[in-house]
């Protein structure tokens, strides 16, 4: 006779991972939030104009596809060089160089799957608790988790509507102290749009000059600019070995799924960063590092093209916004995000964006989400057609003339 088979452990009535606290200083991006709520209301049968999301809604120009592609059928499928394939570093620094005015080397440059792995290995690099790091509010949501989760201190500096979401420099100025281990800067800014004249970028450089604090630019939107030039402190005189530059493909290529950034930085910093990737992802993808030098080498008219329809889409945006009672809209000069202010219609931020999304269909971000400056604006991207954004501004005046009756 068989034996019987032993009866299977009871199942533990109660267990709780023992996640470590700092995981809980961690937050997250409220776009995905608003989509999945959105995705829901779809489902529903519900029509949803989506404003939410920050990425181009347009396709890979061709001709980096099909760098892509062929890169997977001639055998791009193996581990790179964990710091990034030397063909694309050198393309980067030769693309950086041009841009920044400043000669960068090979070796100064580091490969990431996506931008945010930069920021997040240079605050790991540099601060702890006890330290201090510098950036704007509102901003981009990422910034300020990272600092929280590694035990320091976020600073913030306001962007002010009068002033044009620009950086206030003597706010900055007076926030940097001996516990600052790094500025945070992003121009153009991601939510407003608002970015650093050359100026500022001046006397920013000369503020930090006599103080032990490095700066991430954070310049994922460089090439997105409506009526304005970039200016970079990457090229500010000095600023070169106290600034990690972190770009990356997703937004002017409209490659935000392709994974694929970089982070300009001192040599003692990139090694850093390379440690850390390799204890994290081994290597970025080697297929998409070849349409990175495909997309930094070949046809640039796509970004133009790209650039041109976002200042259409904004232009309409900004004129309707400011037709509609209640909301006033500053002209962003670059990115392709508006913040309007929404204060004047008695709701706050979330509540205007709940009841937007669930009255009216249409999917926007509470400026608050981005910091407690952000209270009283919403985020919109302009990342949706000239006719899908004219049919969600329609439905934005009809919500703002409903909260009247």
């Amino acid at each position: 006779m068989g034996t019987a088979e032993a009866a299977p452990p009871a199942a533990t009535a109660s267990f709780t991972p023992p996640v470590v606290a700092s995981i809980s200083r961690l937050g997250g991006e409220g776009a995905y939030d608003v989509l999945a709520r959105a995705r829901r209301l779809e489902a529903q049968g519900r029509s949803v104009i989506h404003l939410e999301i920050g990425e181009p809604d347009f396709p890979t120009p061709p001709h980096i596809l099909e760098a892509g592609i062929r890169a997977l059928r001639d055998g791009y499928t193996h581990y790179a060089t964990t710091q990034g394939m030397p063909e694309l570093r050198e393309a980067i620094a030769a693309a950086v160089t041009a841009s920044h005015g400043v000669a960068v080397q090979p070796e100064e440059v580091v490969v990431t799957p996506g931008a945010k792995p930069v920021a997040f290995y240079a605050l790991t690099a540099l601060v702890e608790p006890g330290t201090e790091v510098v950036l704007s509010d509102p901003a981009y949501p990422i910034y300020g988790s990272l600092v929280r989760y590694l035990g320091a201190t976020p600073r913030p500096v306001h962007l002010r509507e009068d002033q044009d979401f620009r950086m206030d420099i003597a706010e900055l100025e007076a926030a940097i102290n001996p516990r600052t281990r790094l500025v945070i800067l992003n121009s153009p800014q991601n939510p407003t749009g608002g970015m650093l004249t050359a100026d500022d970028v001046a006397r920013l450089a000369r503020a930090l000059a006599s103080s032990n604090a490095m700066v991430l630019s954070d310049e994922i939107y460089r090439r997105i600019i409506f009526d304005a030039e970039h200016h970079s402190i990457f090229s500010a005189p000095g600023m070169k070995e106290r600034t990690i530059l972190m770009d990356g493909f997703s937004k002017c290529y409209a490659m935000t799924g392709w994974r694929l950034g970089y982070g300009v930085m001192p040599p003692a910093l990139a090694r850093a960063a390379n440690a850390l990737l390799t204890n994290t992802v081994s290597c970025t993808a080697t297929f998409t590092q070849i349409a990175g030098v495909a997309a930094l080498t070949g046809d640039q008219q796509p970004v133009a093209a790209m650039v041109a329809e976002f200042r259409r889409r904004r232009d309409l945006c900004v004129e309707r916004l400011n037709q509609i009672p209640g909301i006033r809209c500053r002209t962003p000069r670059g990115a392709f995000y508006l913040f309007p202010n929404v204060s004047g219609t008695g709701l706050s931020s979330q509540r205007f964006a709940d009841d937007l999304l669930a009255q009216a269909g249409v999917a926007v971000l509470s400026g608050a989400a981005f910091g407690p400056g952000g209270e009283g604006y919403i985020r919109i991207s302009a990342a949706n057609s000239l006719e899908n954004l004219a049919t969600a501004l329609d439905r934005i005046a009809a919500f703002v003339a409903g909260l009247r009756r």
